[in-house]
């Protein structure tokens, strides 16, 4: 029945200008209201919805029923901007609303719940705001519901799930929260299910099980929490299920059933447990599967080999374990195989080479080993071959370059050697190469970027040599070029216009000549590492446009001349080093630009000129290394407005005069501070402000006057950082809370004598203790003595045929005759071998060299003379001697007589090496170490530190590495003084 509104316009509420309006049915009218609620509407609708029409009918996007009816509304993708108005309630015969793709916004009124005949509904990629409309639930015709990807909140109404005969929901990609409704089960007719990309939690409700018809269940992306109902695998009609980015826990209960239909399973990113289910290989149909960094276990399904629908296969970043099972090589239509992150281990089979649809092929970062099989380099479809991280090895086959859809190919960090085939690069357009990291060797293959499509060239940390090919230089698509730490010779390729170039490392070889000065043409490089090579000449002032340069670091070439100031034009520069090299003149204060700097290294050069006073400029520099020139001068008080210094200042070598300006206090974040080795003055006392220090070095100067206590309980300075300062002190208390080092290179500041008791058992001890030690440096002497007793004049030599005792044989035997890896000392008169014969009898086998000084080693005799009398229980035993003509051999009791004299107890009763190390490190606690009856004497605090100073000496002359032994004249002297100075070593809070 037709309408007309002549008179009856004010009964709707229309506007005044539909007064004119003459013969347009009610939906008409209704519609050109809803229009004029838009923004933004296009010239061809607004042209077509005509008020002097009698129907809509022939409107754009609108059809109509026999009887004028408006029964579908659908302006897709029109680009209209408004509010859906709820004139649109009036459309009562509404079969089909399709608005998708637009930009309306608003709440989506609730008068569309007076369509009751609406069956299609779609508002999907709009701006609708607000929750679904409780009269929703009116719609009993609805079975197409659309309303993803607007920004619709609140929970999913459970009435919605009641609407008989809906078959396909799309609410995906909105801000619904709360949980999926209990009554999901009730849609008995539901075939697509997407409730993807919102914030619904809780648990999936069993009910989905009921669900018989459902094909496509998409859940992925919320907040779900439980484990994966078991009813899924009643779903027989199932085709797509995708629940990851949840998190899901439990086991993987899917396969039991019926699953000839699965096609695509998607479980990832979730906190399963246990293993992947072996009956998922009954799921004949599947063509995709992906469970990545899901917490699976255990081994891959020998099983999966039945897919042969299977085209991708995505099980990485998990905890997998075992091999990768041969039968993988059946499913014949793999086309991506992702086993990545895992720990898979073993060989890579050689059925996997049977895959002939294989494009994408991951099995980085596991434990495989052995080489890849000569069958997978044969796979002709192949573009990504991602190998790094493993242990594989082997040579690289010439079917490599015969890959003619190869683009990613990474090996980094593996085990491979040999030459690279040399065509590489010809038949295929490479777009990565990362070999980093193994054991090739030969040159660079000179056509990788053949293609013109290479981006990252990575073959650092290998064995090349040669020169670096033009190629490297002439391609403008490379985005990274990393060869550190190779063998590559010549010099370096002129680079044509790149503007992508972002990071170049090439340090560490043997380039020779100057930086092209067509290293600019990379005018958006971030990163220049060109360290540790033979680079001459100047640094071109052409490095200056490279205005998006952040790390420039030239250090440890023979480069010359200044520093250009040009580089001050690189305003994002973060990090400059060109130290050791020969670069002079002044510090260019044009430097003071490049604010952004953190790091500024100028050490070891010839600069000169005074330290700058721009410095404070920089208010992002952390490390400032300019030690090693020739800047002179004094510090400036400028220097302590270098606020942001935090890891290093270093002014070492520089010859600087002056004292230490009161201004370097203020550096409240520095932890490391060199001055060492100039010609400064006065005293120390400013460093005491700054709190943060955690090592210093202030030797070899001219400072005077104690050093702070700060200074003295720094953890990672020791009592060298102050050599070479003659009049520096120590303040050493009586009470002991603050002690000496425990050296002789630092005198105490309190000269006062001390009024000694009556020797102790410790004084005795370390009296007879240095006597012992210094027994120990002239045995030579007694050796010779005993010799001239005994065969008065006559040389000995060691030969079969002067018959050498059984015990030099046997000694010899066990040094492999004095090979060089029986070296346990060396000193001023010969090298000390240990001999092991047996579990208690290790001996040390000194081999002195006289070289023809026979007054030598008659004087060494008188000495011995002299004191081979004594006899006393702690010292070295002789066992025996030889000597001959140019050498002799002195053969005593390798025992650790530091040690035993402290812990009265014997090398053959226990490990006491690695004892009393243990019990050191783990307690600091002296009294768990000596001997019961020394305790007593630890109530005088300068007994126990020097106790502790005799530990001290024991431990680094146990150490396990030879040359970090002291020599036996800086063990004597430590012991010495010791015993007849003040406690001087720190005592730790």
């Amino acid at each position: 029945m037709q309408f007309f509104v002549c008179h009856f316009l004010l009964l709707f509420s229309f506007s005044a200008s539909l007064h004119a309006v003459f013969c347009l049915n009610s939906d008409g009218v209704a519609l050109l209201s809803l229009s004029r609620q838009w923004t933004s509407v296009p010239s061809s609708l607004s042209s077509s919805w005509n008020s002097s029409d009698s129907t809509p009918c022939n409107w754009v996007g609108i059809e109509c029923d026999s009887k004028n009816n408006v029964v579908s509304f659908n302006l897709t993708g029109y680009a209209i901007s408004g509010p859906l108005g709820p004139e649109i309630g009036h459309l009562r015969q509404l079969e089909t609303i399709f608005l998708s793709t637009n930009d309306f916004f608003g709440n989506i009124p609730e008068e569309l719940g007076n369509c009751s005949a609406l069956k299609n509904f779609d508002l999907s990629s709009n701006r609708f705001t607000g929750q679904i409309p409780g009269n929703f639930k009116y719609l009993k015709n609805l079975g197409f519901l659309s309303l993803f990807s607007n920004s619709l909140d609140g929970e999913i109404p459970e009435s919605l799930f009641r609407i008989p005969g809906l078959q396909v929901v799309y609410l995906n990609d909105n801000n619904f929260n709360g949980s999926i409704p209990r009554n999901v089960g009730d849609l008995s007719e539901v075939v697509t299910l997407w409730l993807n990309g919102n914030r619904l939690s809780n648990t999936i409700p069993e009910s989905i099980g009921n669900c018989s018809k459902l094909q496509e269940l998409y859940l992925n992306d919320n907040n779900l929490v439980g484990v994966l109902p078991e009813s899924l695998n009643n779903l027989e009609n199932l085709a797509y299920l995708d629940v990851s980015n949840n998190s899901l826990i439990g086991s993987i209960r899917l396969g039991s059933g019926n699953c000839k239909n699965f096609d695509t399973l998607v479980l990832s990113f979730n906190n399963f447990s246990g293993e992947i289910p072996p009956g998922l290989g009954n799921c004949s149909s599947l063509t995709t599967l992906a469970i990545v960094r899901s917490n699976l276990t255990g081994t891959i399904p020998s099983s999966f080999g039945l897919l042969d629908k299977l085209s991708y296969l995505d099980l990485c970043e998990n905890h997998l374990s075992g091999k990768i099972p041969p039968e993988l090589g059946e499913c014949k239509s793999l086309e991506t195989l992702r086993l990545y992150t895992n720990q898979l281990e073993g060989i890579i089979p050689d059925e996997l080479g049977m895959l002939s649809n294989l494009q994408d092929l991951e099995l980085f970062s596991n434990n495989l080993t052995g080489e890849i099989p000569l069958s997978i380099w044969k796979i002709s479809r192949l573009e990504n071959l991602l190998m790094y991280n493993n242990s594989l090895s082997g040579e690289l086959p010439s079917e490599l370059s015969q890959l003619t859809y190869l683009k990613n190919i990474s090996l980094y960090n593996n085990q491979f050697s040999g030459v690279i085939p040399q065509s590489l690069g010809i038949n295929s357009s490479l777009v990565q190469v990362e070999f980093t990291n193994n054991k090739f060797t030969g040159e660079i293959p000179p056509n990788l970027c053949f293609g013109k499509q290479l981006r990252v060239l990575n073959m650092g940390l290998n064995q090349f040599h040669g020169r670096i090919p033009s190629d490297v230089g002439s391609c403008s698509t490379l985005k990274r070029i990393i060869l550190k730490e190779n063998r590559f010779t010549g010099v370096l390729p002129e680079f044509s216009k790149n503007p992508v170039l972002f990071h170049l490392d090439i340090s560490k070889n043997n380039i020779s000549g100057a930086i092209p000065v067509s290293l600019a043409n990379c005018t958006n490089v971030a990163s220049i590492v060109l360290s540790g090579n033979k680079l001459t000449g100047l640094i071109p002032p052409e490095l200056g446009n490279l205005v998006n340069l952040e790390k420039l670091n030239l250090s440890h070439n023979h480069l010359e001349g200044v520093l250009p100031p040009q580089l001050s034009h690189c305003g994002k520069l973060e990090i400059l080093d060109v130290g050791f090299n020969s670069l002079n003149g002044s510090i260019p204060s044009s430097l003071s630009s490049c604010k952004s700097l953190s790091t500024l290294s100028l050490r070891e050069n010839h600069f000169s000129g005074g330290i700058p006073t721009f410095l404070p400029e920089l208010e992002n520099l952390k490390e400032l290394q300019i030690g090693g020139n020739r800047l002179g001068g004094k510090i400036p008080s400028s220097i302590g407005g270098l606020q942001s210094l935090q890891y290093v200042l270093n002014l070492s070598h520089n010859g600087l005069t002056g004292q230490i300006p009161s201004e370097l206090g203020n550096l409240m974040y520095l932890e490391q501070l060199d001055i060492s080795n100039n010609n400064l003055t006065g005293t120390l006392a400013p460093l005491s402000k700054i709190q943060s220090l955690m090592e210093v070095n202030v030797s070899y100067n001219l400072f005077t006057g104690p050093i702070p206590e700060s200074l003295i309980k720094l953890p990672d300075s020791s009592t060298s950082s102050f050599l070479g300062n003659p009049s520096l002190c120590v303040n050493c208390l009586s009470s002991g809370s603050l002690t000496c080092f425990g050296n002789s290179y630092l005198k105490p500041c309190d000269h006062r004598s001390t009024n000694l008791r009556g020797l102790s058992k410790i004084a005795i001890v370390l009296i007879v203790l240095g006597a012992s030690l210094s027994l120990v440096s002239v045995l030579l002497g007694l050796v010779c003595l005993f010799l001239l007793r005994r065969r008065s004049k006559q040389e000995l030599e060691i030969s079969a045929e002067e018959g050498p005792s059984s015990l030099l044989n046997k000694v010899m035997k066990a040094t492999e005759n004095l090979n060089d890896r029986y070296v346990i000392g060396k000193g001023a008169h010969g090298v000390v071998y240990k001999a092991s014969l047996g579990p208690n009898k290790v001996f040390a086998l000194k081999k002195l060299v006289f070289g023809g000084h026979k007054a030598g080693s008659m004087s060494m005799i008188r000495e011995i003379e002299t004191v081979g009398k004594v006899r006393h229980r702690n010292l070295v035993r002789l066992e025996e001697f030889w000597l001959r003509k140019d050498c002799g051999l002195v053969m005593y009791s390798y025992g650790v007589v530091l040690l035993e004299l402290i812990t009265r107890r014997k090398p053959m009763d226990i490990d006491i090496v690695g004892w009393v190390s243990s019990v050191w490190s783990n307690t600091k606690e002296i009294n768990h170490i000596v001997d019961s009856s020394l305790k007593e004497e630890f109530l005088d605090s300068n007994i126990r530190e020097q106790v502790i100073g005799v530990l001290s000496v024991a431990l680094e002359c146990t150490n396990k590495e030879p040359n970090n032994r002291p020599d036996m004249r800086q063990v004597v002297k430590r012991l010495s003084n010791m015993n007849m100075n003040p406690p001087t070593t720190i005592k730790c809070s």
